[in-house]
């Protein structure tokens, strides 16, 4: 008898493009969002994306609260959940990278409180999926959570963005390659449950992004578009698994024990994209498929900009 059933969460509005930023709260009509949101932030982005959009709120009536973060931790979690409950807000927004949309993402999911995702970086794929990663002391916790109800990618902002974020996202898209190895390899010896959909949507993700790897160079608004709807596909692989699965694997692992050993030395797409090549040997030896991999990380994180491109930098 068949009784196999699921339960898919995915965000309900993408908005990606250029300028999008100033269209967040036609977003947060769309979706029938009430009340008092708040912006879950860190430095930088708030002055550049947060302020911008409270401004637009404020116009409209609507007072954001707002907690600015300094680094990921689950006590920097507690503390937007009490701020959340304090301030009495119906909604969270994250608002930057990878720290404050993955405190914002915990906490919301804690709080049983929709939240929307507004990227100020293209460096990971935690925009849009179900899963938040937090450092506690020497490890680091990945732990289940709602995805955004909305994901709002102004390719302004994230072209503007330092380019090292825009090719950690890069080489983090294509570990796919090898966390679906390892899906497939623990499904084959430990009958982990495995999504040929999931799997072959993180596959088709990586492979799209190496096939345009020469539209991907610094600055460009293009780039940004071509990164963070490679992003966006990988999340929601992991939404449809309803695990991290499609998209992390032994390469995840081997990045978790370089933070244990020597903290803040590299970014963390970057990290998992050197294990995604030794992950790749340890499955096919002397195949060649992890110089295969080698080449397309390389091919796609190493662009260097046209004679007539300006690259603009901008602190994290």
């Amino acid at each position: 008898m068949f009784d196999k059933s699921t339960w898919i969460r995915l965000p309900r509005n993408v908005v990606v493009g250029k300028g999008v930023r100033s269209r967040f709260l036609e977003v947060v009509d769309d979706l029938h969002l009430r009340g008092r949101p708040l912006f879950v932030t860190s430095p930088t982005p708030r002055s550049i994306a947060a302020e911008p959009i409270a401004a637009d709120l404020e116009a409209a009536g609507i007072d954001p609260a707002v907690v600015t973060v300094e680094r990921a931790s689950f006590e920097a979690v507690e503390e937007v959940i009490e701020t959340a409950e304090a301030e009495e807000v119906t909604y969270l927004v994250g608002i930057g990278g990878g720290k404050a949309i993955d405190i914002a993402k915990m906490a919301s999911h804690h709080l049983e409180m929709g939240f929307c995702s507004v990227p100020t970086a293209a460096s990971h794929d935690g925009i849009v999926s179900n899963r938040g990663s937090v450092p506690d002391g020497d490890t680091r916790h990945s732990v289940a959570a709602e995805p955004p109800l909305a994901v709002v990618a102004d390719t302004e902002l994230l072209a503007d963005a330092p380019w090292e974020l825009t090719t950690a996202g890069c080489a983090d898209i294509i570990s796919n390659y090898t966390a679906v190895m390892d899906w497939r390899l623990a499904h084959r010896l430990k009958n982990v449950e495995y999504s040929g959909f999931a799997g072959a949507l993180a596959e088709m993700t990586a492979e799209i992004l190496v096939d345009n790897a020469d539209h991907v160079r610094p600055g460009l608004e293009e780039s940004a578009w071509i990164v963070t709807k490679a992003l966006v596909s990988s999340g929601v692989a992991m939404s449809i698994a309803g695990s991290s699965r499609p998209a992390s694997g032994a390469e995840h692992l081997f990045s978790h024990q370089l933070d244990r050993l020597e903290p803040g030395t590299a970014l963390h797409g970057h990290q998992v994209g050197v294990g995604s090549i030794m992950t790749a040997y340890l499955h096919d030896g002397e195949r060649g498929i992890w110089q295969d991999i080698r080449s397309r990380s390389i091919a796609s994180t190493r662009r260097r900009p046209r004679p007539n491109s300006v690259s603009t930098t901008r602190p994290s």
